[in-house]
């Protein structure tokens, strides 16, 4: 249910500033901080990040962060009155010729811009940072010796996914097992022999399925990826490498959240929190 307007919104940012009850943060401010966190040249050439909608000039008292822009989403945003999404995905994506209520897209973007809501997507950024997403895998994994497993050349501690060794050889059945209990998900799909052996992982969050190469490249034994192409996983199978598929909802759900807690460190005076409402749209049956 959306309870309140753009126009009530704004009186209250001024009445409270009238009052002298603080110096209000800018969404700028915010902006600039995601930008020195996640720098755009991690960014991949196809995507879209930054500030995607607002005015950075605006105030800021409250920012939710989460995967998705969906119906449920923007809501929650209105509803608890956000100056400012950070959403992982990017939204508008591609270059849009018109904004109106016909489209999803369009429509939430429509619902925000009413509600003065800005947003603003690290995407692929977040993933490849020395904070990020992938970063953050390969710790819950144990993973030791972690490096990029596309490093930029001008900086090889951070780039696209990570790699890494376990501690211990493992079975790439009890592997499996060991990422569904880290990740806390019910299911993943496996590719490989069961009782092959696995030292070496990758990580990628996502549909990166592209970087397969790069992990045969690096001698990986097995990828863990949110999410892959029947075509890539012959190509794993091929190889010899194995995968595990945990779904790209539960490979990237904790990097929103981990980014909500990082803001709320930096800006401890503004109210910073991960969609409450969110989930994964899709499930096992």
């Amino acid at each position: 249910m959306v309870k309140v307007c753009r126009g009530r919104r704004l009186r209250h940012l001024r009445c409270d500033l009238r009052k002298g009850y603080q110096v209000m943060t800018k969404i700028s401010e915010v902006v600039h901080f995601l930008g020195t966190l996640c720098p755009p040249i991690l960014a991949e050439d196809w995507d879209n990040t930054g500030l995607l909608l607002g005015d950075p000039e605006l105030p800021v008292e409250a920012v939710m962060t989460c995967l998705t822009l969906t119906r449920k989403t923007c809501h929650e945003a209105i509803d608890k009155m956000a100056n400012l999404v950070v959403c992982h995905h990017p939204m508008p994506f591609r270059p849009v010729r018109c904004i109106t209520t016909v489209s999803q897209s369009g429509r939430i973007l429509w619902e925000l811009a009413n509600h003065g809501i800005a947003v603003y997507s690290p995407h692929t950024a977040f993933d490849s940072c020395e904070s990020g997403i992938n970063a953050m895998l390969a710790r819950m994994l144990r993973l030791h010796d972690v490096r990029p497993l596309r490093p930029l050349p001008q900086d090889p501690l951070v780039g696209a996914g990570r790699m890494g060794c376990l501690e211990q050889p493992v079975s790439l059945l009890e592997f499996a097992h060991r990422v569904k209990e880290q990740l806390g998900v019910k299911a993943v799909q496996l590719v490989g022999r069961p009782e092959a052996s696995v030292s070496r992982v990758a990580v990628a969050c996502g549909a990166a399925g592209e970087l397969l190469d790069d992990a045969r490249a690096c001698g990986c034994d097995v990828i863990v990826l949110g999410e892959a192409r029947y075509h890539t996983c012959l190509e794993a199978e091929f190889w010899g490498i194995g995968m595990v598929l945990v779904g790209h909802y539960a490979s990237e759900r904790r990097g929103v959240e981990k980014l909500a807690e990082i803001l709320r460190r930096h800006f401890p005076h503004l109210k910073v929190w991960a969609s409450e409402q969110e989930s994964d749209p899709m499930c096992w049956v």
